[in-house]
């Protein structure tokens, strides 16, 4: 009986350990940061029509997964110029904010967008883990 429990408590840790995805937070400067930022950063700018400094809340890795909370800014450190882009009129009414959230999976040994979203006022990303089957310990909040 001993035994079984032992083999019964081995098995669940081993099922736990290898079930636990380790978070990584690439250090600033770093060539991963470096890679997952300049993926983001032509999309952006293509679509805000302006050149984009990311300031960044958030960097999670796990495994081939990867995310990026950030706040726009422009490279003089203003918020972008938001009368030029599709999200005038949300700008204007105040119902827009300055964040980019992004969604990566790394394939080919190359990060590649899965989704992003600018300008959020909630938590959009929440279910992006189910919708793009991502592993929930990759975002810092999930529904």
């Amino acid at each position: 009986m001993k035994r079984t429990a032992l083999l019964l408590l081995f098995f669940l840790a081993s099922v736990v350990a290898f079930n636990a995805q380790t978070v990584e937070h690439p250090d600033k400067g770093s060539d991963e940061r470096t890679a997952l930022l300049e993926t983001l950063r032509p999309p952006v700018e293509r679509e805000l029509k302006q050149k984009i400094v990311f300031v960044v809340h958030t960097i999670n890795v796990v495994g081939s997964w990867a995310f990026v909370d950030a706040r726009l800014r422009t490279p003089a450190g203003n918020r972008p110029v938001w009368k030029i882009t599709r999200y005038a009129k949300d700008a204007k009414y105040g119902i827009q904010s300055d964040g980019v959230s992004a969604l990566y999976r790394r394939i080919g040994g190359r990060w590649r967008i899965t989704t992003y979203a600018i300008g959020c006022t909630d938590v959009c990303y929440a279910g992006w883990w189910k919708q793009y089957k991502a592993p929930k310990a990759v975002f810092p909040y999930t529904e």
